[in-house]
């Protein structure tokens, strides 16, 4: 059941599909209804939200802001239909957590863990994206809560907490940094590397501060996936970088109990430069959206997670 307008409903499909034929088709409906009721939203908001081409229409500025709202509002009202035809109420639906590979690697399972003992009738979904993906789930409603890593202020969603996670070396058991207690870009770049590729948060952190300490370095291994990286240290290929908090633990070896198979063989040692400092693990929840009490409890709990993780 459609509860958008109208209106909103054909522009989420023109913009899904491109076209004001493919998404007549979509819909069944004649596109001269299509054409109409766009252009009657375009005249109502003042602005164009399409750029007309030869071969389809492609988004404006103010249409992606107004896609971003329209997406928001469509998943809100399948909640709620879905809750009025099964007589759940806010507190049963399910919570959709968009977090990076790092992150979803123990902090959030953790969470997730820790709050079903309490709520088992609250489901999960978890989708691991790159990080400015996180937090577009959250400003179109995909997802309820994301944790992520940004740079710079954040204007798009709500910000719940945001603290600095220092950057170390993963470092094979017995090797000579092993025993450090920090080392500089200096050190690590001594050895062959395993880094993320350009454009990643850490990576471009990374790269200003060898430019900065006139460092010229060429990766032995460029790889956004940290499986490979830890199998790359621990097979005696280098060192690799690691910011995330599921990673860390507190920048030491791991307990017996701790250990698991990704995190067996290496070690962490902090790497002290101030560029790193420019980067944040933040929990978002989108700005004007009446969250769920279970999606809030469970931002609850993850603030309180990386805040814990974060202390001495």
């Amino acid at each position: 059941m459609q509860l958008l307008p109208v209106n909103l409903a054909y522009f989420l499909e023109v913009a899904r599909t491109g076209s004001v034929t493919e998404a007549a088709h979509a819909l069944n409906v004649a596109p001269s209804a299509i054409s109409r009721q766009v252009a009657k939203l375009e005249s109502g908001i003042g602005v164009p939200l399409f750029a007309r081409h030869p071969r389809g229409m492609t988004l404006t500025e103010a249409g992606s802001r107004l896609l971003a709202h329209a997406r928001r509002t469509e998943t809100e009202s399948t909640t709620l239909v879905e809750e009025l035809r099964t007589g759940r109420g806010a507190e049963a639906r399910s919570v959709a957590v968009a977090c990076s590979e790092g992150f979803a690697r123990r902090l959030v399972p953790r969470a997730i863990a820790d709050f079903r003992r309490a709520h088992p009738d609250v489901a999960f979904r978890v989708d691991v994206v790159a990080r400015q993906e996180a937090t577009r789930r959250v400003v179109e409603g995909l997802a309820d809560v994301a944790v992520t890593y940004t740079m710079g202020p954040q204007h798009d969603v709500r910000v719940e907490c945001a603290v600095v996670v220092p950057v170390a070396a993963i470092v094979p058991l017995g090797h000579e940094l092993a025993g450090r207690d920090r080392i500089g870009l200096a050190d690590l770049c001594a050895y062959p590397l395993a880094l993320a590729s350009p454009g990643t948060s850490q990576r471009e952190l990374f790269d200003i501060g060898a430019q900065l300490e006139g460092i010229t370095v060429r990766p032995a291994l460029v790889c956004d996936s940290l499986a490979p990286q830890y199998e790359f240290v621990r097979a005696g290929g280098g060192l690799a970088l690691v910011g995330d908090l599921g990673d860390l633990g507190n920048l030491g070896d791991l307990g017996d109990g701790e250990r698991d198979t990704a995190t067996e063989g290496v070690t962490y040692v902090p790497v002290d430069h101030p560029v790193f400092r420019q980067r944040e693990a933040q929990v978002q929840t989108a700005t004007g959206r009446r969250p769920s009490w279970s999606a809030t409890q469970f931002t609850e709990l993850l603030m309180a997670s990386l805040r814990r993780d974060r202390s001495p």
